[in-house]
């Protein structure tokens, strides 16, 4: 008997397929990237045309199933004389729709996809494995066509993405949530859809703990000379310059114009004292069209900035400035920063303020804490400057002021937990005492289960909280660090504020969190218990014994570093929710030496080495997956 083609085999709406995937680039709120960042990850269109036309058949083929073909006969036919209207046409119109994202919150167009699945698969679809589960894109998808949908990876900050996205939505879907505040409204204990409780509970002990951290640390974080709440700080580093005539402490930036608005132009003037040689900015707000050359003690300014790709010009003096001298005050532990300008949430958009002896002195007597995370940097890796400049830990690469206010939320997670647990035994939740690593879905459970997403926030705070975001004077808001897959080094770098309503806040945090939960999983199935996200080596992952399918988009030969650069995440995840999945927090850092990539630094600078040990790994990760 001739297999029946499924229709991945056959023909795909392809045109379609990449136009969804593209559209969704500029989709931000709701979707599932901004639930945590992960390099490379997977466009949900794609993954799930993927899936449902790897286990849908080709209605046009003699041997499908009968009812497969009336189902795919009754689909709605696109009004098109060109196009011949046969079963294939029909489900090629259907897939159109499917792909689109307003279909991941559509009921309708999710259950008939999941309905042609089962006429095609005896009713019983089978369970889905991804081994290289990264962002979770695939599992997830699987998991909204109503497969089992099973995700491993060998990175922690991969296997708490996926536990985010398949395991804990489903054990928790239709619950209400039980914060104090939301059961006083609701009265009832019904109307709450899919992990729309869920999300209720990460917005409002995500409001609790920025109200505590506020208590605690919003004294560090004075408002701006007009009594405005300050959006960021604008900080430029700085080295000795090496001219023995001047001597000054040289900033280093890219530009120093604030703002390219039309109509709210801002940039920063340096000015030199001819004796001390000490550097002092101003801000001005009129556009700038001419610059002229600047002589000693006058005004001094370079929009342009002070560091290019060929190395820095000393502001003071004009001495070029290689970069070697830079790398080596960095390394000596002699590159400092200065305050260029402070931008503030004004009446009619943002407002620029030149440094003041007050914010300053705050910031600089913030002193590092005693917990602050003191991992070692790689000391090569792929995507990685930093170590030229001397940073050699992740502490590194945050002011005191961001360690401590980045150590004050993570500890909050632990602390909003044990509050949750209060409300979730008052609210009613069974006190089973079961953890949400084994299965629990009771009171601790559920606390835990929050405080995964809470801990999300942090990494998002993180992620613009540090020394390598820059400010984006086309946008007037910050970038963080991962513009691109890399930790590269920034000149002029924005110290964003977690309380502000702006750019960079925690609150924004917690609803970026709260909007994926709530939307993503409004057509969660409460009765997919068994889905599972665990941390393997997919080289090490046993032979496949049960029918299922597997679906996987392998790591690239050697272009992405994720071990390393997850390291920034996983050091304050870890701190967050070690106490809760010990197992996937084992070690101080992710895993490095097992992880399939072509990386010649960890095979001392033997690239065949590294090849073998990607191409090997991988190869056997793909006989596992084949028995």
């Amino acid at each position: 008997m001739t297999p029946r083609k499924k229709l991945i085999e056959v023909a795909l709406p392809l045109e379609a397929i990449n136009v969804a995937s593209a559209r969704e680039k500029s989709i931000r709120h709701g979707h599932p990237s901004t639930l945590h960042l992960w390099w490379a990850r997977r466009p949900l269109a794609a993954c799930r045309a993927v899936i449902f036309t790897s286990l849908v058949d080709d209605p046009d083929d003699p041997s499908a199933p009968p009812d497969f073909v009336a189902a795919c006969r009754k689909l709605p036919a696109r009004k098109n004389a060109l196009v011949e209207d046969t079963p294939r046409q029909r489900l090629f119109d259907f897939i159109e729709l499917l792909v689109q994202w307003e279909s991941t919150t559509d009921e309708e167009v999710l259950e008939t996809a999941r309905e042609l699945i089962r006429l095609c698969t005896d009713g019983n679809p089978p369970p889905l494995l991804d081994p290289f589960a990264g962002g979770g894109s695939i599992p997830l998808e699987a998991q909204r066509l109503g497969l089992e949908a099973h995700a491993s990876d060998l990175n922690p900050v991969a296997v708490m993405i996926n536990k985010a996205l398949i395991e804990i939505p489903p054990r928790f879907a239709g619950k209400p949530p039980v914060n104090p505040r939301d059961r006083k409204k609701i009265g009832a204990q019904t109307g709450w859809k899919g992990a729309q409780g869920l999300a209720a509970d990460v917005r409002y002990y995500g409001e609790w703990m920025r109200d505590r951290a506020s208590e605690r640390i919003g004294h560090l974080y004075p408002k701006g000379p007009n009594g405005e709440t300050v959006i960021a700080w604008l900080w430029a580093r700085t080295v000795k310059c090496p001219n023995p005539a001047c001597g000054a402490q040289m900033p280093l930036a890219r530009s120093f114009v604030l703002s390219k608005k039309k109509g709210r132009h801002a940039w920063v003037k340096a000015h030199v004292d001819p004796e001390t040689r000490s550097i002092s900015f101003e801000v001005r707000d009129k556009p700038l069209f001419i610059i002229g050359q600047s002589r000693l003690g006058e005004a001094v300014l370079a929009p342009e900035g002070t560091v290019n790709r060929r190395g820095a010009t000393c502001i003071a003096c004009g001495s070029p400035v290689p970069f070697e001298h830079v790398r080596a005050e960095g390394k000596a532990g002699r590159m400092g920063a200065q305050l260029m300008a402070i931008v503030t949430e004004g009446r009619d958009g943002r407002s620029y303020y030149a440094p003041t002896p007050e914010h300053e002195r705050i910031a600089a007597q913030v002193a590092i804490p005693a917990d602050a995370p003191d991992t070692d940097l790689p000391e090569q890796a792929l995507g990685f400057r930093v170590q030229l400049y001397g940073m050699t830990k992740h502490r590194d690469l945050f002011t005191p002021r961001q360690l401590v206010a980045l150590t004050t939320f993570s500890d909050l997670v632990g602390e909003a937990r044990e509050l949750i647990y209060a409300d979730a035994l008052a609210a009613g939740l069974p006190d089973d005492g079961v953890p949400l690593r084994d299965g629990g879905s009771g009171a601790r459970a559920y606390a835990e289960a929050v405080s995964v997403y809470l801990a999300f926030a942090v990494d998002r705070l993180a992620e613009k909280c540090n020394t390598l975001s820059s400010w984006q004077n086309t946008a007037d808001k910050v970038r963080g660090v991962f513009a691109c897959q890399a930790i590269a080094m920034v000149w002029d770098y924005a110290d964003v504020n977690p309380f502000s309503s702006s750019t960079g806040n925690f609150g924004d945090a917690i609803e970026w969190v709260a909007e994926v939960v709530e939307s993503s999983f409004l057509n969660c199935d409460s009765n997919i218990l068994i889905n599972s996200a665990i941390q393997q080596d997919a080289a090490q992952i046993p032979p496949i014994s049960t029918l299922r399918i597997v679906s996987t988009d392998p790591p690239y030969y050697d272009n992405i570093g994720y071990a390393d650069l997850s390291d920034f995440f996983y050091v304050w995840m870890r701190r967050s929710l070690r106490d809760i999945v010990p197992g996937v927090f084992g070690t101080l850092l992710v895993p490095k030496e097992p992880e399939l990539v072509a990386t010649p630094y960890r095979f001392s600078g033997d690239k065949n080495a590294a090849d073998r040990h990607f191409e090997e790994g991988l190869g056997q990760a793909f006989v596992n997956m084949y028995y």
